[in-house]
């Protein structure tokens, strides 16, 4: 079966063809990263108007890129939330006139159930493709920019939030810590970047909510401002940048890390899934790896390019949404994931 995806749900308009599932025949992505970048984030109406330019050129050179023509569509997948709402409604609109008028089934997609299954995709040694099925239940840590949570996946479709963040997202704090020290956006890539010439050891910042009482919360609102507050006592903190991305990472990945082992601990799961645009950092990939293989845990990781916001990950998603009737139309929608 092949699908069409579409995903606008912030500042990426993308547009993939997927085959069975797991077979990536296409998957374009423009950025408007340049576009923000002079703004510190992403201003949303900009990011709808971008998208309504782009769309259609998108979705053309998905079909050509995989040597598709519309009547070889089998379905098309549509990301329809959580996101910008200007931003979404530029993707659903454009997939509710693709489906009808080429009469194709329209299969409506959960922006963070699709982080989920960029780990089902073909495409890198890295992900081990075609395992996850027989993995089930597994621990999925879902880090992005808006979102941070635990999610226990018991089959297609049945999945439930175990963990959640409390207030900043691990992604928002890496993006408010950068534009903080005026490094850049987007804070993660930069952070990450500046982290390896930096010691991580060189700063103690305190690991949030890692102690047992909080159970597999997070909270990283207090981690932006310790280094806030380390930094405004310095005279010139220029010349520490690198020792200040690698000390906060390092505080951030501790706790991530720490908390998906517990998770997996305590639900009796022998693999864990990462997932979401932070799952693109090399330290995080290289940490949860090391640590949970070292306790016998299987470790799924997506190929970097289906990490960040992708129609890949919304065809994978499609595919065995529209094949599983478990599905409901907001799994994980629920409880800030």
């Amino acid at each position: 079966m092949n699908i069409l995806a579409i995903e606008t749900s912030c500042d990426e308009t993308s547009a993939a063809v997927v085959k069975d599932g797991r077979e990536v025949l296409s998957n374009v992505i423009a950025s408007q990263i340049e576009f923000h970048k002079k703004y510190g984030g992403i201003v949303p109406e900009v990011a709808s108007r971008l998208h309504a330019e782009c769309i259609s050129l998108i979705i053309k050179d998905a079909l050509d890129r995989a040597g598709k023509e519309t009547k070889e569509i089998d379905a098309i997948a549509v990301t329809y939330g959580p996101g910008l709402v200007g931003s979404l409604i530029v993707g659903v609109s454009a997939a509710k006139a693709l489906a009808y008028s080429l009469k194709k089934p329209l299969i409506g997609v959960n922006h963070l159930e699709g982080h989920i299954y960029a780990n089902f995709l073909e495409g890198s040694s890295d992900s081990m493709p075609g395992t996850l099925d027989a993995s089930f239940p597994f621990i999925t840590l879902l880090v992005s920019g808006g979102h941070t949570s635990l999610v226990l996946v018991k089959g297609h479709g049945d999945y439930e939030t175990v963990g959640q963040t409390r207030d900043d997202a691990a992604g928002e704090a890496y993006d408010k810590v950068a534009r903080f020290l005026k490094i850049g956006y987007p804070g993660g890539p930069i952070i990450d970047k500046l982290a390896k010439e930096g010691n991580p050891d060189a700063i103690h910042f305190k690991r949030p909510m890692i102690e047992e009482e909080f159970g597999l919360d997070f909270s990283f609102s207090g981690l932006k401002t310790a280094v806030v507050n380390y930094v405004s006592r310095l005279p010139d903190p220029s010349s520490l940048i690198p020792d200040l991305c690698a000390s906060f990472q390092a505080a951030a990945i501790d706790v991530l890390v720490e908390k998906s082992l517990k998770a997996a601990e305590l639900y009796k799961c022998e693999t864990i899934a990462l997932a979401g645009g932070v799952s693109a950092n090399s330290a995080l990939r290289r940490e949860l790896k090391a640590k949970a293989e070292a306790k016998g845990l299987a470790v799924h990781i997506p190929p970097f390019e289906y990490c960040t916001d992708n129609a890949a990950m919304i065809g994978a998603a499609g595919h065995y949404k529209r094949d599983h009737s478990s599905f409901s139309l907001s799994p994980v929608a629920s409880a800030r994931i």
